[in-house]
């Protein structure tokens, strides 16, 4: 059964928060440009920006799919708010210590301010991962799938790959930082599993727009969800190793390899959109036919 009109529904205030994270990016980046990236002001209003822009658009991204998960209004309801509670408080200790010039993660012969806000993070960083660990299983039962099987199939795939982003941002603290090794960097493990939320679904949607039969839709949407997974598990192997994404090795390769591959198929989804777009009647439209 296909439902229309599900994206965002009933998450404006999530939708809100998301834009918040990106007017801060906007405000911290111009903080960055004043200051300059050699300050040690500038450089952290630029890691500010940058994390605060992510934060932002995973917000926004978490509101447009949740109205298809599989829970009542209560439970959504607690899990809204309580995102929206946690992301603030993120983007209060990474604007707020970055201007001061404090590291709001790793401390270092700071304040008892600086350390509270230090370990608060650390608790809202875990909390994030929990609750939404509770928002992903959503999407494994069969009440979500029923509402918009494809779009709900492309949503697994990319609950995957945040589960595995959030393992690297888990690494992250641990290892006090983002560099492993010689040349290993985190960081782009732990933000690029993020974005599948946003691709995968687009994907879905595309192939909802085309005429391409829903066999063929799903095998597409298997084939980029699982090309984006190995490519992310790939890239998280080669930092595990400490070594650098950029070498012509052969885990980073493979990773090149399995990306190539999604983003063929997302041109391919892309190009039957266009080409053969599926004509939706009204419902109007269709009890005259009826008639």
């Amino acid at each position: 059964m296909r439902k229309s009109g599900l994206w965002f529904k009933g998450e404006k205030a999530l939708v809100w928060t998301g834009i918040l994270g990106l007017v801060l990016a906007w405000l911290c980046g111009v903080g960055a440009l004043v200051y300059g990236t050699e300050h040690v002001t500038g450089e952290g209003l630029a890691k500010a920006a940058s994390f605060n822009a992510a934060l932002g658009v995973f917000l926004l991204s978490t509101a447009a799919i949740a109205p298809m998960a599989a829970w009542g209004r209560r439970g959504r309801a607690v899990f809204r708010w309580s995102y929206i509670l946690l992301s603030l408080y993120a983007y209060f200790a990474e604007t707020v210590q970055h201007m001061r010039g404090v590291n709001p993660r790793f401390v270092e012969n700071g304040t008892a301010f600086d350390a509270a806000v230090a370990t608060g993070f650390t608790f809202d960083a875990l909390l994030l991962v929990l609750l939404y660990l509770f928002f992903a299983a959503q999407f494994f039962r069969k009440r979500s799938y029923h509402q918009q099987p494809a779009v709900v199939l492309s949503i697994r795939y990319g609950m995957a790959a945040v589960m595995l982003s959030f393992a690297g941002g888990v690494l992250l603290s641990v290892n006090g930082g983002r560099f492993m090794g010689a040349e290993g960097n985190l960081i782009w493990f732990h933000g690029l599993g993020f974005h599948a939320v946003q691709v995968l679904p687009f994907v879905a949607w595309l192939t909802l727009r085309s005429t391409l039969p829903s066999a063929f839709s799903r095998t597409l949407i298997h084939i980029f969800g699982i090309s984006f997974i190995c490519g992310l598990a790939t890239i998280g192997w080669q930092t595990l190793l400490g070594r650098s994404l950029v070498e012509w090795t052969a885990l980073p390769l493979a990773a090149l390899a399995f990306f190539l591959v999604a983003a063929a198929v997302g041109a391919r989804a892309l190009l039957e959109a266009i080409l053969r777009p599926r004509v939706v009647k009204s419902d109007h439209h269709e009890a005259l036919t009826l008639r």
